[in-house]
């Protein structure tokens, strides 16, 4: 009998599903959602931006296949763009900085080591751009100074493989698989596109901070893991970082969810982790001073702000929330007839003249 762990199963999708709904518990102070919305445009990588980042990743793909066909025949690369930019997770720094991973693979059996792979492709992007690029541990980066830079980690691929293996500069090659990540941050995604926005502020966080915080990878995980679905942005921050203290606090690991499935905090020393979390529990404090305690939408974005920096927009000097209670309130006076328009042209409970009740809903 198979019943009991396709139900089983069954139930476990139904419950991942329904954590995407927003949940409806209402807060009273100061509304910051839409702060959010317009922090989340200015984390957003501009189009002209982003064509020149397309541009330079076509014309260094076509140079590094243009170096190997001349020098090495028989090493074919193959590209994919993987980590952030396919996830649409990327976002434009403090320094207005942003990047592309663009995985180059080799598909054939292993031949010249790593390192050397790594070198050529180094080789092949040479003066492309006015600095030498970096040949570091796990990529060639290609730098356009001021403006955004590429990464190029190098693989193998054999055909008797199950996953691709990394170069790692003078430590061999590593099996590593990024497609896995994307294909579940892919799955992962609720239509509204609120865990995209989440994770992008979480990394507008760690790129504001700095001082060794969680990658971005790290930052996508943690908020995959935990985040609290809302109908307000900021709700759903503050909620998420709740749920990944309580997490952090029960087991101090974050397991990329893909081949090798390493756990990117284990590195991490003492120091390390207590400024992590740390800055955690600030972030936490302030956050729930903003959403439970403050009814002033400027008081409460400087509050947002001392986490996410001048990106992160001022609010109006004011209560929101009860303003836009009132116009809710005299709408409803003048679409029932109960309001009136006094002397001066206002409209209130009472006045001179009683409005007739508003049946022009638009349309032709």
């Amino acid at each position: 009998m198979y019943w009991i762990p396709i139900l089983a199963i069954g139930s476990y999708l139904l419950l991942k599903e329904n954590n995407k709904k927003p949940k409806k518990k209402i807060y009273n102070m100061a509304n910051c959602n839409k702060l959010f919305k317009d922090y989340n445009d200015n984390l957003t990588i501009k189009t002209a931006k982003k064509n020149r980042l397309k541009e330079s990743k076509n014309v260094l793909r076509e140079r590094i296949r243009k170096y190997f066909k001349d020098n090495h025949l028989e090493y074919v690369p193959e590209f994919y763009i993987q980590g952030s930019y396919k996830m649409k997770t990327t976002i434009e720094t403090k320094d207005d900085d942003c990047d592309l991973d663009d995985g180059i693979y080799f598909k054939r059996e292993v031949g010249v080591t790593g390192t050397t792979l790594q070198k050529w492709v180094k080789d092949a992007v040479t003066g492309s751009t006015s600095t030498d690029p970096q040949h570091r541990k796990k990529c060639i980066r290609v730098v356009y100074a001021g403006d955004y830079h590429i990464d190029f980690p190098v693989y193998y691929f054999q055909d008797d493989w199950s996953h691709p293996r990394l170069a790692v500069k003078e430590e061999g090659l590593q099996e590593s698989d990024p497609k896995e990540v994307v294909d579940w941050f892919a799955g992962a995604k609720d239509s509204n596109g609120q865990l995209v926005r989440i994770v992008k502020f979480l990394k507008g966080w760690g790129d504001f901070k700095r001082n060794k915080m969680p990658s971005g990878l790290a930052m996508c995980i943690l908020v995959e893991k935990n985040i609290k679905y809302n109908d307000r942005d900021d709700v759903s921050m503050k909620e998420t970082l709740e749920a990944i203290k309580e997490s952090l606090n029960y087991n101090f690991e974050c397991i990329v969810p893909g081949t090798p499935y390493d756990d990117l905090f284990s590195d991490y020393d003492n120091a390390r982790k207590n400024n992590f979390l740390s800055n955690l529990d600030s972030f936490i404090e302030d956050a729930t001073k903003a959403i439970e305690n403050e009814p002033n939408q400027m008081k409460a974005s400087k509050l947002w702000r001392k986490h996410f920096g001048d990106k992160f927009p001022l609010g109006a000097d004011e209560d929101v929330d009860a303003k836009e209670s009132a116009l809710r309130a005299q709408s409803t006076s003048i679409l029932s007839g109960e309001a009136y328009t006094t002397r001066d042209g206002a409209v209130s409970d009472s006045g001179s003249v009683k409005n007739k009740p508003h049946t022009n809903y638009g349309g032709e």
